[in-house]
This record gives C-alpha cells, sequence and structure tokens, in this order.
C-alpha cells in the first residue's frame, strides 16, 4: 500500500477510494456479495477463508500466465474470515483474476497454505483456460484457472414456471455434447447447448417433459485423459467439477467473454416455452481436485481442512470413488451450496437438481452417517429451493446404500436403483421376481411409505448413463468395456441384462425381433409404472454403447447418438413416443386420483385370473388393474397392465368391468407397433373375459363405453 486518501464519508455520496494499491484506487468491498461483482466504477472482489493469514487479489491479461497486478488486500479490509476489496477503475473484459492465499501448511492437520498457489475464486460465474475441449495448456501442464466477470444481462421476460408435480415428470437423461456431437445429428452446432437447443422440435415431439443433463459445470475433461489402442479417452462424463458456479464454456458453440452462461440460458428458455423442465445433475460429493496427489487450485488452498472430510492425519476420506469427499455439512460448506443451488435457480431459472452420490451428503464431519443431516434439511426447506425437485442417487461409493431410507424431509426423492435392478430381473423372466415387480409398478410402498414420502419420492429408471443402454441390456449378458483401458475390470458386474441367444450384434431375425420386443416391453412397463419415470437419451431408438456399461471416458462413437438409429429402429421410436403420449393421458398409471365412482379399488391384482393377488416361485404372468378419476376427468380411467415374462403364450383372465363398459387393447408388445394400427385386431381375445398374451410380451387395455369398440 503506497497512499493513504483520507476522505470524510458523507451520507449520499457515491464510493471513494480510500486507498491506493500498486497504482490501482481501492476500498472495502461488498462482504455480502461473495465473488467478483461489477459496479460502475469498478469491480469488488470477496473471498472467505477461515485459516489464511493474508490474501492476495491477482489481476491478469486475457489469456495471459503471468499476472500484470498483485494487489495485497489490506488487513483493515478484512472482517471475521472475509476478505473484500473494491478495485476502481477495471473494464470486466480487460481482465481475468484469481487469488494467492498464505497460512500454515501443515498437511497431518488439513493445512495446505502456499502463496505461490494461484486460486480459483469457488464463486466465479466463467473459469478460463478451457475454453478447448480436450486441449491441455501447452507443454502439457496442468491447468491455472483463472476467473472472468459475467455481465449478466439476459432477458429472461415473464418467465414460464412449468412446476408440474415431479410425478407427472418423464424425464429424458441425456450428455449434452454426446447427444448431438456425432455427424448423423443433423444440426449445425455439434456437441454444444446450441446443438441441443436445435433438437428441441424432436424432444417435443417425442413427449417427455423434463431433460436432466449430466453434469455442465465447469469440468477437467483432461483429467487422467490417456490413450488406449490409439484412441484419446477422457473424463468424458464431467463428475469431476472445477467450478460450481460456472458453466462448461466447451459446451458453448460461440465465445461469451464476459457472457458465459447466454447460450445455456437461450436453451433453458426454449426448453420451458415448449413444456421441457430443466433438471441439472450436479456432484456435491467430490471435487476435480482429487485426493493427496491431485492438484490443488481452489479449495485446497482456501481452507482444505473446511471443504473437505479428512482423517484424522490429513488425508482425504474416499467416499466418492474420485479421490475426495466434500464436507457438505460443515457450516461454511454448507452456505456454499446453498448459494451454488439458489445461483442457478435464480439465474438460470432451472427446474430441479439430481443430486451424484447423494448420501455422502448425509455424512459427517467424521464421514459417519447422519440421521438428520443440516444440508439436507436446509436445501429441503429454503426459501428460493422451495418449488425445485430435490432427486438423490441414494448411495456412495464405499456401500453406504441409503435407497428408501434417504433422509427426505418431505421434500426429496430418490433414483429407485431396486426398481432398474428388480424389474430388470423380473422383465428378463427370472424366478422368484413377480412379487417384488408388482410392488415396484405400483410405487414401492415397501419402500416409500406414501404417509410420509407423498407420491413421487420413486423416480422409476431402467436406464442411466451409468450402465447398460436399454438396447444393450437386450443384447449383451455381460460388460464390454475393454476400450477403457482396465481390461474389463471396471463397470457393474450386475446389470441384470440378457442378450436373447447371442452375444452382441446379430442377424438373427428372431433374435432381432426379440430384442425389439423386450425394448418395448421395458418401457411399456416403466410408462405403467406409479411415480416419476425416467429413461436415457437414445433408449427410443436403441442407441448402443456396443456392450460397454461404463462409458465415461469414451468422447467417440461409443457414447454419442448415432441418429441414424431413428430411421432403423422407426418403429421403437414411434413405440416409445405413443406410450409417453398413453402415459399423460391416464394420471391414474402416475399417481393417485380421486377414487372411481364405480367402486373398483384404486388398485387390484389379478395375477392370471381375477383379484388373484398371490405369486409363487414360478410366477411370471401379472397383472395390475388401476381405477380412479383424474380432476380433469369427466369419467372414471380404469387401466389394466399385463405382462408375460414367460417363453410361451398364458392366458389371462380379465376382470369384470362395471356394466356398459368393456375392455380396449392399446397395447400389445408382441405385435409390429404401427401408429394407428388396431392391435386389438391382431390379439387373441375374448371381450368378455378371456385375452392370451403372447410369450414375453405385455399388453395395456383400457375400460371404454361398448360403443367405442
Amino acid at each position: 500500500m503506497d497512499l493513504v486518501v483520507h476522505h470524510k464519508p458523507h451520507r449520499g455520496d457515491m464510493l471513494q477510494p480510500l486507498n491506493v494499491i500498486e497504482g490501482y484506487p481501492v476500498r472495502p468491498g461488498f462482504y455480502s456479495r461473495d465473488g467478483a461483482t461489477a459496479t460502475p466504477r469498478g469491480v469488488s472482489f470477496t473471498i472467505h477463508s477461515a485459516g489464511a493469514t493474508e490474501c492476495t487479489l491477482l489481476l491478469f491479461h486475457p489469456q495471459e500466465k503471468e499476472p500484470y497486478a498483485k494487489l495485497k488486500i489490506p488487513e483493515a479490509y478484512l472482517i471475521g474470515h472475509t476478505y473484500s476489496i473494491l478495485v476502481f477503475g477495471l473494464k470486466i473484459e480487460e481482465f481475468e483474476y484469481a487469488f494467492q492465499l498464505d497460512g500454515p501448511y501443515v498437511p497431518e492437520k488439513g493445512l495446505l497454505f502456499n502463496k505461490e498457489n494461484v486460486l480459483l475464486d469457488p464463486y466465479a460465474r466463467a473459469v478460463t483456460g478451457q475454453r478447448h475441449w480436450g486441449e491441455r495448456p501447452e507443454g502439457g501442464e496442468d491447468f491455472v484457472y483463472h476467473a472472468r466477470v459475467v455481465e449478466n444481462n439476459f432477458d429472461w421476460g415473464t418467465p414460464r414456471r412449468l412446476e408440474y408435480p415431479l410425478e407427472d415428470l418423464v424425464i429424458y437423461e441425456m450428455h449434452v455434447r454426446g447427444f448431438t456431437k456425432d455427424e448423423s445429428s443433423g444440426v449445425t452446432a455439434k456437441g454444444t447447448y446450441e446443438g441441443l437447443r436445435q433438437k428441441i422440435p424432436y424432444l417435443k415431439d417425442l413427449g417427455i417433459n423434463a431433460v436432466e443433463l449430466m453434469p455442465i459445470f465447469e469440468f477437467d475433461e483432461m483429467e487422467n485423459a490417456r490413450v488406449v489402442d490409439g484412441v484419446q479417452l477422457y473424463n468424458y462424463w464431467g463428475y469431476n467439477t472445477v467450478c460450481f458456479f460456472a458453466p462448461n464454456t466447451s459446451y458453448s458453440s460461440v465465445v461469451e467473454h464476459n457472457h458465459e452462461g447466454d447460450e445455456l440460458k437461450q436453451l433453458i428458455y426454449e426448453l420451458k416455452l415448449n413444456g421441457i423442465e430443466v433438471i441439472l445433475d450436479v456432484v456435491f460429493n467430490h471435487t476435480a481436485e482429487g485426493n493427496e496427489d491431485g492438484p490443488c487450485f481452489s479449495f485446497k488452498g482456501i481452507d482444505n481442512n473446511i471443504y473437505y472430510i479428512l482423517t484424522p492425519d490429513g488425508h482425504y476420506y474416499n467416499f466418492s470413488g474420485c479421490g475426495n469427499a466434500l464436507n457438505g455439512n460443515h457450516p461454511v460448506t454448507r452456505r456454499f451450496i446453498i448459494d451454488c443451488l439458489r445461483y442457478w435457480v435464480v439465474e438460470y431459472r432451472v427446474d430441479g437438481f439430481r443430486f451424484d452420490l447423494a448420501s455422502i451428503l448425509t455424512r459427517d464431519q467424521d464421514g459417519e452417517p447422519m440421521a438428520e443431516p443440516p444440508i439436507l434439511q436446509e436445501i429441503a426447506r429454503d426459501s428460493i429451493l422451495g418449488k425445485v425437485k430435490l432427486i438423490a442417487e441414494a448411495w456412495d461409493a464405499v456401500g453406504l446404500y441409503q435407497v428408501g431410507n434417504f433422509p427426505a424431509f418431505r421434500r426429496w426423492s430418490e433414483w429407485n436403483g431396486k426398481y432398474r435392478d428388480d424389474m430388470r430381473r423380473f422383465l428378463k423372466g427370472d424366478a422368484g421376481m413377480a412379487g417384488t415387480a408388482l410392488l415396484r409398478l405400483t410405487g414401492s410402498s415397501d419402500l416409500y411409505n406414501p404417509l410420509e414420502r407423498g407420491k413421487s419420492a420413486s423416480v422409476n429408471f431402467l436406464t442411466c448413463h451409468d450402465g447398460f443402454t436399454l438396447y444393450d441390456l437386450y443384447s449383451y449378458n455381460v460388460k464390454h468395456n475393454e476400450k477403457n483401458g482396465w481390461d474389463n475390470t471396471d463397470g457393474d458386474n450386475n446389470g441384470n441384462s440378457w442378450n436373447c441367444g447371442v452375444e452382441g450384434e446379430t442377424d438373427d431375425p428372431e433374435i432381432e425381433n426379440l430384442r425389439r420386443r423386450m425394448v418395448k416391453n421395458a418401457f411399456a412397463t416403466l410408462m405403467c409404472s406409479r411415480g416419476p419415470a425416467m429413461f436415457y437419451a437414445g433408449d427410443e431408438f436403441c442407441n448402443t454403447q456396443y456392450g460397454n456399461n461404463n462409458a465415461y471416458c469414451q468422447d467417440n462413437q461409443i457414447s454419442w447418438l448415432d441418429w441414424n438409429r431413428l430411421k432403423e429402429y422407426r418403429e421403437i421410436h414411434h413405440f416409445f413416443r405413443y406410450m409417453i403420449a398413453f402415459r399423460k393421458k391416464h394420471a391414474i398409471l402416475r399417481k393417485s386420483t380421486k377414487c372411481a365412482s364405480c367402486g373398483l379399488p384404486e388398485l387390484s391384482i389379478h395375477n392370471g385370473y381375477p383379484w388373484n393377488g398371490r405369486t409363487e416361485h414360478n410366477t411370471r404372468l401379472i397383472g395390475v388393474m388401476y381405477a380412479g378419476r383424474d380432476e380433469a376427468d369427466t369419467r372414471d380411467d380404469i387401466v389394466f397392465y399385463g405382462m408375460n415374462a414367460y417363453w410361451e403364450p398364458l392366458d389371462m383372465q380379465l376382470p369384470t368391468l362395471p356394466e356398459g363398459l368393456r375392455w380396449k387393447i392399446c397395447v400389445n408388445t408382441f405385435v409390429e407397433y404401427e401408429d394407428g394400427r388396431d392391435v386389438g385386431a391382431l390379439t387373441e381375445f375374448n371381450y368378455e373375459s378371456k385375452l392370451k398374451i403372447p410369450p414375453r410380451s405385455v399388453v395395456v387395455l383400457v375400460g371404454v363405453p361398448a360403443a367405442e369398440i
């Protein structure tokens, strides 16, 4: 500091400099505004550290490695653990910034301060250094991250708040880059937010009403990048966050300096305009800083012993399987997470979050699970987050499995991993699964008491990014992850898949037809299950990953959607579209409704013959009847789902309908689907009572007035 400016404050004065540091007029900044905040006269920078003894602000010319200014923040500008400085005269387009923090270096106590480390602002709205996908800095060095100030002037107009009930959602999980990166996508900005925006008409036509975007926070795709058999592999999925407030700039089709996020906001704006909600897959369980051998570019150098769960000797607990675990229930980290979620809801208008390995957020500062974790309760009760969807992946990487027991505070839903596993087994014909399958179909009441958890606790899914695609589920008995470079040791060994008789691709028409039928069975079952439903992008046209069930590193045709298959599997696509529309039409499939006026119960089981709710070890024929009336219905809605998981046809004796109604067959997966085709005419059915369900097939019927048959 080289000059003190004497100033007598007056009420109503514009902010005036109080000091000059390295030639820059400065004064204390805005302590309650984290990160960098632009003002008409300069920029305020605010950062917190409980352990630092000194804080220096670094200013860089864009894309330069060395700072052109180092401004040591005066001790007088420190309030509590917060450093804040307003630097006058800065123009946001002319600089990037970072911090250096000094303090004790005692690794065994978790203190890693080093005044030479260049540290990224945890609240940075944009990160420089990784603009181009798959490129390292010159010389192959590690990234040195800088932050950029973002001018937030995106005009949302009057925002459209969709606020669909969660149980009404059909969620489409996708990877932004992989969705359109392949040449076959036909978009002009492949692999970007803009490319996805160009596919909105397709999504709308398909009928889904929510997209779940795999990680779009700034991440390091070059972490553990390597070459295997001549193919460059990356950390493609993005579950290694660099900065939680910044969108991934390599997903933008244009350079957005100081306007980072505009293309993503435009995408979200148009999705919502077309009736599609946006859920973000967020990774608050670990960061890209890794373990003791990982880089120190942000939290480690700010307050390592606060932000991470550490062993008594200062090492990292690895509950994530990725090197470290965030200390989510420490008050400082808790506030950071809430601030971040609020930011994405307010500034990006997102509708919900899916929390990766959310069970880590139930652990205390010693790594022990908590019955009522403060972070989960605070998220559930926060005023800004009051209407967003909260979906937990209710397990972690070291065996804390909380499906059905995740601390919910009447707000949290869960990826129902038991639905996936149990239904996969039943659908492929495993014995002893019928009773469990009926529970999963009807809302998993054994896991989620509806009086305590409501209608939407169970997010049902059969496929997601992690595991086989739906086509591969019925094309491979075992995983084929050899191209990942780990000798096929990575990935799940219990996929409950079935290759239908031949491993991998085949020209046998019977096997191919069976695979298509199994895909239709699976999706029809998902659409007829109680609770919100989710499936993986590309399943609707039998996209394949060639048996790879852990394609986290494959930035190539293994992970990219092959849109040519849309033409090859047009029947499957049309069937998916039909089943989504069918689910939307019949609210009774998704949730409890008003009681049917005819007196039929809301749910009833008919395994082979009416009102038979018993199952035996060899039971493979099940039937569920839903009956009720939604608010908008003018008459009772009665839907019957029947599944024959056996390899021979079986008779289903149907329950008697109220007077004046008859059963109409709407779905028979044994019959090739075609829009408008009368599947009832192609099904062996005595309209009064008996239906013959073909082998390995699903039928769905609706009770309609006899005149409509």
